[in-house]
């Protein structure tokens, strides 16, 4: 299909299934290709040789980074070039060779990343900055190879990275580095390389087939002794009422805290007894909530001018300083060293300890593929909706215990 290419044009193509391409009718070569995901790219095609050379293409940018004007302008000199003889991929190629591991995680971050949600950029930006730059980003990606990934490791496992420096007027950074930092660096460091091999920097991933170290993430349950303890801090507990709740929900949802503070009114369905996030670590989901959570929504104020669950001071905001406070609960309560995703783990445990199956569990949690998740007309029948009551009950009936001191 040949028409002149402007930005109007390209924001109009639209997808249809499969790869196509729309061709400049102004500059000969100079076109965009339109994948069956909607995603726009701008290219050049050219042949290096004679009428019976093989055709090449060379990506020029991808619509949205690049302006329709800018890429023009940069297929007009690479068609240039050709004309005198050279070619831009093979200058492509050469410079990719010498790529550098710092180079090659700014172009993951660039262009590797499209489907990562923020948190999880974010995390990984840290991970590349603390880490992965600091150590290797001045090696080049051809000469890595799996001895280089498995030293790597076990120099972020002995704290060769570990660092405790101010970031700012109030802002400090501490990396301590450790097995679990290695092994989930390690974990990521893969993911740069296959994208390297995705994009013909290197003809393998040398971090494949290397053995990590077991990545021991701790899973805190609280037992029923603590339960007890913590309902007895959360019910005479003087702190921000809101916090208070929002920490009881936690506990009987099994959300997780991003979920609870950022849970606006519209997304909370009485009527089937649900949740339905328009965005959490997984996507839209759908959450069914037992009673006793349902109960702790029921008995909350709305703020006028405040869509958000647990309403922040400032308006429209969230509520914020929930770990300090569950720092105070938690200490009233004698649970040193429990955090608040700890109480995820421990929605968990209870229903597994109720014999409820791994898939139901899983579920509650939000672990399963958002797009499998039952729509509001399935919740009243699902055995996660029965599951999540039984489960919630049981941690309110934990939290309602009185608590004997022993002297």
């Amino acid at each position: 299909m040949k028409q002149k290419i402007t930005k109007k044009v390209v924001d109009g193509a639209m997808p249809d299934g499969r790869v196509r391409f729309l061709w400049d009718t102004e500059l000969r070569g100079f076109g965009v290709k339109i994948t069956p995901t909607g995603s726009k790219v701008y290219v050049i095609q050219y042949r290096t040789g004679g009428r019976g050379s093989p055709t090449r293409r060379y990506t020029v940018g991808k619509h949205g980074t690049i302006s329709t004007d800018k890429a023009r302008k940069t297929a007009q000199a690479l068609l240039g070039e050709v004309a005198n003889g050279h070619d831009p991929q093979q200058r492509k190629m050469a410079e990719r060779a010498s790529l550098t591991v710092s180079a090659l995680c700014d172009l993951y971050l660039a262009e590797g990343c499209a489907t990562k949600k923020a948190s999880t950029i974010a995390t990984d930006k840290g991970r590349i900055a603390r880490h992965i730059k600091p150590l290797l980003g001045r090696r080049k990606v051809k000469d890595l190879t799996p001895n280089d990934v498995r030293r790597f490791m076990q120099q972020v496992a002995q704290g060769k990275t570990a660092v405790d420096e101010k970031t700012g007027k109030r802002g400090r950074a501490r990396v301590t580095g450790g097995k679990g930092a290695a092994t989930r660096t390690v974990g990521l460091l893969g993911g740069i390389l296959s994208f390297a091999v995705s994009e013909g920097i290197r003809p393998d991933n040398p971090a494949r087939g290397v053995k990590r170290y077991p990545d021991t993430r701790k899973e805190r349950f609280l037992s029923p002794d603590e339960l007890a303890r913590l309902g007895e801090a959360l019910s005479t507990s003087a702190e921000n009422p809101y916090a208070v709740a929002a920490i009881r929900f936690l506990l009987l949802t099994g959300c997780r805290k991003g979920e609870v503070l950022f849970l606006t009114w519209p997304e909370v369905d009485f009527a089937f007894g649900c949740l339905r996030l328009s965005d959490s670590k997984t996507g839209q989901k759908i959450v069914p909530l037992g009673r006793a959570a349902l109960d702790v929504l029921d008995a909350l104020p709305r703020l006028e001018g405040n869509d958000h669950v647990f309403p922040g001071e400032k308006e429209g905001r969230p509520l914020v300083g929930l770990p300090k406070i569950w720092n105070r609960i938690k200490t009233r309560a004698g649970l040193d060293g429990v955090r608040l995703h700890d109480l995820r783990h421990s929605f968990a445990s209870v229903g597994a300890g109720y014999g409820l199956s791994l898939h139901v569990v899983g579920k509650l949690l939000g672990h399963s593929d958002p797009k499998t998740t039952a729509r509001y007309a399935h919740i009243a029948d699902d055995p996660a909706r029965t599951a999540a009551n039984h489960i919630s009950a049981a941690i309110e009936a934990g939290l309602s215990q009185p608590f004997e001191t022993v002297h």
